[in-house]
């Protein structure tokens, strides 16, 4: 098993502790906290073993897992190379574009592995369509939160949209050619609102809306291509198939057909697959375990962590 260490025991930390305890590919040797209180209040409640120094930790482990505030990701994670550990790192996996480049070069000189935590990626109701997708040429998505302060200390873009920008970058296979959005700072020193709007070279256009100050919590993403429809449901972990085919010369009575103004007919038929229910936070743990154990690449990598930024700090840069 490989040992590990979690940075940070705030809300998604102690989840994090939890999940590593549980897991049988992992050895919890322990964490650490900024924090002395929430430190004392962590140890008190679950028995963690307590590390007064983060150099302390990264020398006591083989995967350090930060779940610092994002201001503190590159300093933590630069320790933790510097002494050959494996890095799992939350999103979004650092400050800025410049930080996650050098954290990219780091993991490549010291020949070990990271992997950035972009949960919806492991969200049922998305791997179960994620095959299906094919060259989607519109896509829209809304991620709509109750107001929470945690979090606000940084634009909604980076806490909420930049999941939906990640999702969005694995499927569609073309550099983008231009961006247009727009935020509106309501509660917050940051924008608590907002929308983009990411043109293709190939055409697909992705509109996406990100709000954490809504009356009801919505996490939706609707993708269309040629001959199909699919939408996914990331907080009820549902999803829905829809997809059309030439219509058969004698249709059965219960069969749905359209016809175009050429006088072209198809049938539309649902094509719904099964939602196996997981633990996404646990299974990206413990993909990152077998990358590591098999020495194959991160389900979500390093570069991967990095182009998500990329474009989330480019949207923010246009309001």
């Amino acid at each position: 098993m490989l040992k590990a260490g979690v940075l940070g025991a705030g809300h998604l930390g102690k989840i994090h502790l939890r999940l590593l305890q549980q897991s049988n590919k992992y050895d919890l040797v322990g964490f650490y906290d900024a924090d002395e209180e929430n430190a004392k209040r962590v140890i008190d409640e679950f028995g963690y073993r307590y590390f007064k120094t983060i150099d302390e930790l990264i020398e006591a482990v083989d995967v350090v897992d930060i779940v610092t505030p994002t201001l503190s990701h590159y300093e933590c994670a630069k320790k933790a190379i510097k002494k050959g550990k494996h890095i799992f790192i939350e999103k979004p996996i650092t400050n800025t574009v410049e930080e996650a480049e050098t954290i990219r070069t780091l993991v490549a000189e010291h020949g070990v592995k990271g992997q950035v935590g972009h949960v919806e990626r492991f969200n049922p109701a998305f791997l179960a369509v994620k095959d299906k997708i094919e060259n989607p040429m519109f896509i829209e998505t809304h991620r709509l939160a109750e107001f929470n302060p945690r979090g606000t200390d940084v634009p909604v873009v980076l806490d909420l949209m930049i999941h939906d920008i990640d999702i969005i970058l694995s499927v569609v296979n073309s550099p983008i050619k231009h961006i247009s959005a727009s935020g509106v700072s309501v509660v917050s020193e940051t924008p608590d609102i907002a929308n983009a709007r990411l043109e293709f070279k190939n055409g697909c256009v992705a509109n996406l809306t990100a709000s954490r100050i809504s009356l009801k919590n919505m996490r939706k993403t609707r993708f269309f291509q040629r001959d199909a429809y699919i939408s996914v449901d990331f907080l009820e972990k549902k999803c829905e198939v829809v997809k059309m085919k030439d219509a058969p010369e004698n249709p059965g009575d219960f069969d749905m057909i359209l016809q175009n103004a050429e006088g072209i007919k198809k049938q539309i038929y649902f094509d719904n697959p099964t939602v196996e229910s997981n633990n996404a936070i646990l299974d990206e743990l413990e993909t990152f375990a077998d990358a590591i154990n098999n020495n194959t690449k991160p389900i979500v990598t390093l570069h991967d962590g990095t182009e998500a930024l990329r474009i989330a700090t480019m949207v923010i840069n246009q309001f």
